[in-house]
């Protein structure tokens, strides 16, 4: 008896024990993707362009962390620190495989508003100028990074909570003509805080809102004290830079290796400067000495915490969201999917851990994807590969760079943020697709420019909201569907009369960015279900319904015999648009989206009763003009097209046999 009560009680233990292991791997897996996809790589085809592509990324982090840790008005030494701790914390934690979280201009920006209002230039002499044991910096040095990485300590314990309170479900408020108008104004920002580096000029910091004009008018009030000749070294700097980009993007494949022009024209820029001696005969400012080597570990200045709130929740939502946007924008370019709330806990961290290590707060960057893009990276190894050799220069190479013109540095961040300010080109789709949304766009970069990013980012969203509180009243309610329409019987000649397998869906609500995402989901949900089960479009075992979609076959959910999808475009979807009254941008890519994988998966999907301004923004969109037809007058119209394309193949199977 006592051995059987053993072995019942050790069968039930194991049964216990085991539910409780696998759920705990399946959130190991989901809390650190990297064990989802290091246990898959493949070192034949992805370790080469993985290596090329990390660089290149370091080129890019190198130079990026200098120019940025200038902007955010700390030492340049800690930019790089900046392009190394974020970066390996996100390839741990982060989901998207072509982001590179580092220094970032949005968040340098922010932070210098801190950095600024606390420890102001003014101080630098009133500061003891004695050297610190950390790295041989000034005390007035150490006392800025200190408020740069309290700025990022506190913003990333904000995202942190945000991850902790499911936050990242909202994240559809960051609506694409907001986020494209938000980070294309701070863009103008960044260009516009570099021009004294590109002039040559001493300009006093201005944070106060309107800067961008009182910066302007200073520097046309001071036109005369232009040194000529560091705007000639920068309009050099800036075509070597733009022409060669741009052959390397024309001819990237027929070469195996693009030119890294941005490391040729930092070597050649510094030997010339230091054989000339710039600095000294025509006063052109550089960079300056790099210690070497990384500080010991120290937290960062709890005390000053209640002063950086602002700039804080400004590191967080806007870092957040301009990183999202770009891992979102790579999830659906490489189909594979983000968390969105993972990407919460991924850039909390990044900041949280490296504020201990004096980097100043990170976010992606657009110009770092689009790198990986050209450069064919595969997975995140190429920002592992990319961190070896910025660690690198940390220990070698940094204190070369001394004799770094701060003009050509300077160059190279306006022609990097060139990704950022083409988005004035979205002003002609929103123009064609929905004017509200072109509204938006234009009155969410105005406020960037005349105040901040994250007053621009906020703005946007209310502006937004407001817009959908205001259009929802006028959308119809009731749709009254003539249901006759809905019952077609299509012959074959192969087992008589039996019904095509096509599910007709209702659209009954606005399509914005509010619902958009749910939509996509449910859609795609109900086509992978048919597919997984083998059923036909109008199997009725389950009849699907929800807010968004109605799935209907003859008004009602019928019993019909089970058969299996054949290879063939046999399997259609219609979508009846008659039920929606409005939609935005976010609403018509998410429809040529639906119509893109349903492609990719051969299911074809037509649109009934489409209004002139829907089928409008859809072709604009999606580049359809030239697709086989896929907008109809009604859903028999849609049924009949159907019907038609199936006998024409089958008269053509015919004539070949």
């Amino acid at each position: 008896m006592t051995g059987a009560k053993r072995k019942k009680k050790s069968v039930l233990w194991s049964k216990v024990k085991a539910p409780h292991c696998e759920g705990f791997k399946q959130w190991c897996r989901r809390r650190l993707p990297i064990l989802e996809w290091a246990l898959h790589y493949n070192l034949k085809e992805n370790l080469l362009p993985d290596t090329v592509s990390g660089i290149m990324l370091a080129v890019q982090q190198v130079t990026q962390g200098l120019a940025f840790a200038v902007l955010s008005s700390v030492h340049p030494v800690f930019g790089l620190y900046g392009s190394f701790f974020p970066a390996i914390i996100y390839a741990i934690f982060g989901m998207g495989r072509h982001v590179v979280t580092g220094t970032c201009a949005l968040t340098s920006l922010i932070s210098a508003n801190a950095v600024e209002r606390l420890v102001p230039s003014s101080s630098q002499n009133l500061t003891k100028q004695s050297n610190t044991s950390i790295l041989g910096l000034s005390d007035f040095e150490m006392e800025r990074i200190g408020i740069a990485a309290s700025v990022s300590f506190l913003g990333g314990v904000i995202q942190v909570a945000m991850f902790a309170l499911q936050l990242g479900s909202a994240t559809f408020l960051f609506t694409e003509p907001v986020i494209s108008a938000m980070t294309t104004g701070a863009a103008t920002n960044v260009v516009t805080s570099q021009v004294k580096y590109l002039l040559g000029m001493k300009i006093p910091y201005i944070s106060r809102p309107l800067g961008l004009f009182y910066i302007y008018t200073y520097v046309f009030e001071n036109i005369k004290s232009v040194r000529l000749e560091a705007l000639l070294l920068s309009l050099l700097s800036i075509v070597v830079l733009v022409v060669v980009k741009e052959l390397n993007e024309q001819f990237k494949r027929k070469i195996k290796a693009v030119l890294p022009v941005d490391l040729v024209l930092v070597i050649a820029a510094s030997f010339a400067c230091y054989y000339t001696d710039m600095e000294n005969t025509y006063g052109l400012d550089v960079l300056g000495h790099i210690p070497k080597g990384i500080p010991l570990p120290r937290p960062p200045s709890m005390n000053v915490l209640s002063a950086v709130i602002k700039e804080a929740f400004g590191v967080a939502l806007v870092g957040y969201a301009a990183s999202l946007a770009l891992a979102q924008e790579s999830a659906k370019k490489f189909k594979y999917s983000v968390d969105d709330n993972q990407e919460f806990l991924a850039h909390g961290l990044s900041n949280v851990v490296s504020s201990f290590f004096f980097c100043i707060p990170s976010a992606a960057a657009m110009g770092r994807t689009t790198g990986l893009y050209s450069t064919g990276a595969k997975t995140q190894v190429a920002c592992l590969i990319s961190c070896i050799f910025v660690l690198t220069v940390i220990y070698a190479i940094g204190p070369l760079l001394y004799w770094l013109p701060m003009c050509v540095l300077a160059s190279i961040i306006v022609v990097g943020l060139k990704g950022m300010l083409i988005q004035f080109r979205d002003l002609k789709k929103y123009w064609n697709v929905d004017k509200i949304d072109w509204g938006i766009w234009v009155s969410t970069y105005i406020f960037t420019i005349c105040f901040a990013a994250n007053v621009g980012l906020l703005f946007g969203v209310v502006c937004t909201i407001a817009m959908v509180i205001g259009r929802f009243p006028r959308a119809k309610t009731l749709n009254i569907k003539n249901m006759n329409e809905m019952e077609f019987k299509m012959k074959t000649e192969m087992d008589g009369e039996t019904r095509q397998q096509v599910k007709i869906i209702s659209i009954n609500n606005p399509l914005v960015f509010l619902n958009a995402k749910k939509f996509h989901a449910d859609l795609m949900n109900i086509i992978q279900k048919e597919h997984a089960s083998n059923q036909p479009f109008d199997d009725t075992n389950k009849c699907e319904q929800n807010s968004l979609l109605n799935s209907l076959s003859n008004g009602n959910c019928i019993e019909e015999a089970s058969q299996p999808c054949p290879e063939e475009r046999a399997c259609s979807v219609v979508l009846d648009c008659s039920g929606l009254a409005f939609f935005d941008s976010s609403g018509v890519s998410v429809l040529v989206e639906v119509y893109r994988d349903c492609q990719s998966r051969s299911v074809d999907v037509s649109l009934a009763h489409c209004t002139a301004s829907l089928v409008k923004a859809m072709q604009y969109f999606g580049n359809l003009d030239s697709e086989e037809p896929i907008f109809f007058k009604s859903v028999s119209a849609a049924i009949s097209d159907i019907h038609s394309n199936k006998n024409l193949s089958k008269l053509s199977e015919q004539s070949e046999v």
